[in-house]
């Protein structure tokens, strides 16, 4: 019923009212669906719920205060605000609307509104007589214009007793509006085609040449591209992660398997995100047996696998096609020559070693388009979707 909440990490607000009973089955159901919660009480909130209760369902410590030492020195409000996939505010008091509408930054949820890139949601609680309120309503439709999500408000009876509007949706409502937000429709209808991971190439029957993609990048662009609407087909070298849902995917080991994988499903795409790290050698002679250590100097004879990107390029109908460069030097450059050497639409830079790029769960790149975006360093799943934001941007101004 949620599926793009998966893997999704999800930073749950809860200020100061009785709403916040609901909290804990908000938590509950977004970790039924495979979200990671952490939690974010204000002062307020603990007379309503105990901090104690959220960090049992929730499985993680929860945040304060703006200043905490311990929570500064392992993640602080900055890391805490880049860490979110989305932050949902849930109870939202009609005192921390109008706070946020001003752009205060008082407290430590406040502060992570103000620092993030996701995107923020609010599912509004309070007496019907304050809901109605004009300030309330200003204060409502100026989110609305920075492009906060609002989640209801539903009619009924009140904690005070008045009926009307200004009660909390339930839990289960809130999940699938939540849901909504990572269901972006920007690539519906599209076939698109990803190549991830490494691939290795036989030295004899124990050994072989690779490198050190891990796969993340390109698994993060199929759910993203999923959630984006499109009919996604994933050609995978050998990697240590789960297949995304909804996705064809197809297991390949060799630059050679998987350039004819791609060769045989290209010309039905169209977008082409060659994310995979391609091994550009193979061995010209695989060894029937292992290779012992029996000389102080062993050679290995090589040659060069087929280019896919470069195929890919020359073809007369080509599909928008997004390329990948991992450089340790100059690397916009040479993502720039790459690009047009090879004639991609795109190409995603990346800086790689020390702790960047290729294995690590976080990264930085610029994309390279019609003009150079850089995307600050970030979980790699969040790079994804801010990604094909841009190529689903690109591709539609192109047609």
């Amino acid at each position: 019923m949620t599926p793009f909440l998966a893997s999704k990490r999800i930073l749950l607000g809860i200020t100061g009212s009785i709403a916040a009973y609901k909290s804990p089955e908000i938590v509950r159901r977004l970790r039924d669906a495979g979200a990671i919660v952490r939690v974010v009480m204000t002062q307020n909130a603990k007379q309503f719920i105990t901090p104690l209760t959220m960090q049992a369902v929730s499985g993680y410590p929860v945040h304060e205060e703006l200043f905490d030492v311990q929570a500064e020195a392992a993640m602080g409000h900055i890391e805490l605000a880049r860490w979110a996939d989305a932050i949902l505010i849930a109870p939202a008091t009609a005192d921390v609307i109008a706070r946020l509408a001003n752009g205060r930054a008082d407290d430590l949820l406040t502060t992570l509104c103000l620092a993030t890139r996701a995107a923020i949601a609010i599912a509004p609680a309070m007496n019907q007589g304050m809901w109605k309120y004009a300030l309330t309503q200003e204060n409502i439709h100026q989110l609305q214009q920075q492009n906060m999500h609002v989640f209801g408000t539903a009619e009924g009876s009140q904690a005070c007793g008045d009926i009307g509007p200004g009660r909390m949706l339930e839990p289960s409502d809130i999940l699938e509006k939540l849901n909504a937000l990572f269901a972006t429709g920007k690539l519906a209808g599209l076939n698109v085609l990803i190549t991830a991971g490494p691939t290795h190439e036989a030295i004899d029957p124990v050994r072989f040449i690779t490198n050190g993609s891990s796969g993340k990048m390109g698994y993060a662009l199929a759910e993203a591209a999923c959630e984006a609407g499109a009919n996604v087909t994933l050609i995978s070298g050998p990697v240590n992660l789960e297949k995304p849902q909804s996705v064809e995917w197809i297991s390949v080991v060799t630059a050679q398997e998987m350039y004819e994988a791609v060769m045989r499903k290209v010309a039905d795409c169209d977008i082409f995100l060659a994310v995979a790290a391609v091994s550009d050698y193979r061995c010209k002679t695989i060894a029937e047996q292992k290779i012992h250590k029996d000389q102080s100097v062993a050679t290995l004879e090589l040659e060069r696998n087929p280019d896919i990107a470069a195929s890919v390029g020359q073809m007369p109908d080509k599909p928008f096609m997004v390329g990948f460069a991992a450089e340790t030097e100059n690397v916009l450059e040479q993502a720039q020559a790459k690009r047009q050497r090879k004639k991609m639409d795109m190409i995603i830079a990346n800086r790689v070693g020390s702790g960047m790029g290729m294995g690590a769960d976080e990264n930085e790149v610029s994309v390279i388009g019609k003009q150079i975006t850089h995307l600050p360093f970030m979980p790699k799943q969040k790079l994804a979707r801010e990604i094909v934001d841009l190529i689903a941007m690109e591709y539609v101004n192109k047609k």
